[in-house]
């Protein structure tokens, strides 16, 4: 169903695109036509060419997801950002022409993208470890239990799901604005505070939405019901806690505070491009934003983790080595 409703997204989109391309708003009527010939063929080839593009994608990031390590389409967007790095940071220092460059900002975007991905990468492999204990249980002959171990919780659970959600939503009203004319009072205005991402405006509807989306995402795909029932089960607990709704309850009370300090961390990252465009006057070039860097971060970490649990799984000493520790039995 996810591949189905991707298609019928695709066909949307390049539908929309070629509605607003051939009327001149998608360029902001700056040029000619774009598709002087709009007949119903030729609109019905390029809507196929489009989404056909969108479901080779697709087929490529399963193959990736089969035969690879990680998730197949995280890859590609990972890999579709970071090609377009080195130009973006390139024209910051060097300039268009050779000539409106400035290295210094150039040193500034690098040091501070350095230092924000550290940060990111501390952040999204930071625990809160909720200690969970095993009562002793006789079954049959043997004893069973006894043992002590904890559930991980994230601080970012809710991933990079806010900052996209929230975008993407604000993106409705200026994609709407392109079907007006400029000079109509609610196209200026839709322009003026919800297109630039510098307004007071945008960003504090962008932060409320981030927080929004934070506790509205964790509160779908975490609930605290299942664990809590699931040490009742097999009698565990959490010291001081009673199993059952106590637990459940102090489960909440933990993601609570964990989505605040993630929604906080969320913002802070989110916001970083915006104050580095307006404190260098970057003309909102800068190569990356604050979900660029989430999912870069995210998407190395992962697959830094797969490659180390299948380098651990066949025993290899790394992938330049050839040394395989392989038991016959």
């Amino acid at each position: 169903y996810t591949s189905y409703l991707t298609i019928g997204l695709a066909v949307l989109q390049s539908t929309t695109i070629l509605v607003t391309a051939r009327s001149g708003a998608l360029f902001n009527y700056q040029c000619d036509q774009v598709i002087p010939d709009g007949s119903v063929f030729n609109l019905v080839v390029m809507v196929l060419i489009m989404t056909g593009g969108t479901g080779l994608i697709m087929w490529m990031a399963e193959l990736v997801t089969d035969k690879g390590i990680g998730q197949g389409m995280s890859i590609l967007i990972f890999m579709s950002i970071c090609s377009g790095f080195l130009p973006q940071l390139w024209e910051i220092g060097y300039g268009t022409n050779g000539t409106d460059g400035d290295w210094l900002k150039f040193g500034i975007v690098v040091g501070v993208l350095v230092v924000i991905l550290i940060f990111v990468d501390f952040v999204e492999l930071c625990q809160r470890r909720v200690p969970v204990q095993y009562t002793r249980r006789m079954i049959g002959r043997k004893m069973y239990g006894g043992s002590s171990t904890y559930l991980p919780l994230k601080i970012n659970m809710s991933g990079v799901i806010p900052p996209i959600f929230a975008s993407s939503i604000l993106a409705i009203p200026t994609l709407i604005a392109q079907f007006g004319k400029s000079g109509q009072s609610w196209v200026d205005w839709i322009n003026k505070y919800l297109a630039n991402t510098t307004s007071v405006w945008y960003i504090g509807l962008y932060a409320l939405m981030i927080v929004f989306f934070c506790f509205f995402y964790t509160s779908i795909t975490f609930n605290p019901d299942e664990p809590a029932d699931n040490m009742k089960q097999y009698g565990g607990f959490i010291p001081d806690i009673r199993a059952g709704n106590a637990t459940s309850r102090n489960l909440t009370y933990v993601m609570n505070r964990l989505n605040t300090v993630g929604a906080v961390y969320l913002l802070f990252v989110a916001q970083i491009p915006t104050v580095l465009i307006m404190a260098l006057g970057l003309n909102a070039k800068l190569p990356f934003g604050g979900t660029t860097i989430l999912i870069i971060a995210g998407v190395g970490l992962d697959t830094l983790r797969q490659a180390k649990a299948q380098t651990e799984q066949f025993q290899y000493t790394g992938f330049l080595f050839e040394n395989v520790d392989h038991k016959e039995g």
